[in-house]
């Protein structure tokens, strides 16, 4: 296919799969404890994961690999998702917690300097802030209502700030040491590790009573066939191509397409201020992930 293609069809596709992942939650939650409807979303996708690597005959890595991997699956998914289920299920808003986690470009250019020495040029920084202005835009209403801020626990902004701890790091690390690893066996492996954290989780601090109602059936229908499975393999693809602060920067798009599903979805009316927000986005990811002419 065309590069252009690849360029911007699948950052587009990514972006917009990643972005029901809190739509799905929010259809998912109530009929689940986060921990359970994790983990039956973990091994529902290992099911299909493990039949697409049995089918194309995937290699599988080395010990040390399946060791680089598994710690990735902790961070990616047990952290990142974990994080986010449970800060909503506890009664944060989705908004606030999509903005917690859309510091992810910034956190992950920060690591990426450090950990992979990556070189992050003036006009990606300007990118990176711009981005962040942008999301802040995208939920000031909600952000500017002191009841609302005030209407969730502490600990749903604990496990919030680890989602976004797990997501930054886990993409810094992926890109470092799962480079070489197939596709499909390292996100089986990384599944397998975070369905390992969300099974402790479900049978220490959950009852595992499920609600096997038709929205939740949904939910799960498409959290496992194209987030879990379609969305992630796009993501590690798209981390094994760019550097890992390009690639980061493409989640400051979420806050504002998870904005325009939720007015289409619940009628969530978007102001100016939002939509303002959502244009600096766009245009703080293309300053991050575009080069300047002549340069390769």
């Amino acid at each position: 296919m065309p590069a252009v293609f690849y360029a911007y069809a699948v950052p587009a596709l990514f972006v917009w799969l990643w972005s029901t992942g809190f739509i799905g939650a929010k259809y998912g939650l109530p009929y689940a404890e986060p921990f359970t409807l994790l983990l039956i979303r973990m091994l529902s996708t290992l099911v299909l994961l493990g039949g697409l690597v049995w089918l194309m005959k995937a290699r599988w890595p080395g010990w040390r690999g399946v060791g680089h991997t598994a710690i990735t699956g902790l961070l990616v998914h047990g952290c990142y998702l974990g994080g986010v289920f449970y800060a909503i299920d506890g009664g944060m808003p989705s908004g606030i917690v999509s903005l917690i986690v859309g510091l992810q470009p910034l956190v992950t250019a920060l690591a990426a300097v450090l950990v992979l020495g990556e070189a992050v040029a003036v006009r990606q920084w300007t990118g990176l802030i711009l981005g962040l202005c942008g999301v802040s835009l995208v939920l000031a209403e909600k952000l500017g209502s002191p009841g609302e801020l005030g209407g969730f626990p502490l600990w749903t902004l604990m496990v919030a700030l680890l989602a976004l701890a797990g997501i930054s790091l886990g993409t810094v690390y992926q890109k470092k040491h799962g480079g070489q690893i197939d596709l499909l066996t390292g996100t089986f492996i990384q599944y397998t590790a975070a369905s390992a954290l969300f099974a402790l989780g479900a049978f220490t601090l959950e009852t595992r009573e499920v609600v096997w109602a038709l929205p939740l059936q949904l939910s799960l229908a498409w959290l496992v066939l194209f987030l879990s499975v379609g969305a992630i393999l796009l993501l590690m693809w798209l981390i094994r191509r760019g550097a890992a602060s390009q690639v980061a920067s493409l989640f400051y798009l979420v806050p504002p397409v998870t904005a325009v599903e939720a007015f289409w979805l619940f009628d969530e009316r978007l102001g100016w201020l939002a939509m303002l927000g959502g244009v600096l986005s766009i245009i703080g990811v293309a300053l991050v992930v575009t080069r300047p002419a002549g340069r390769h």
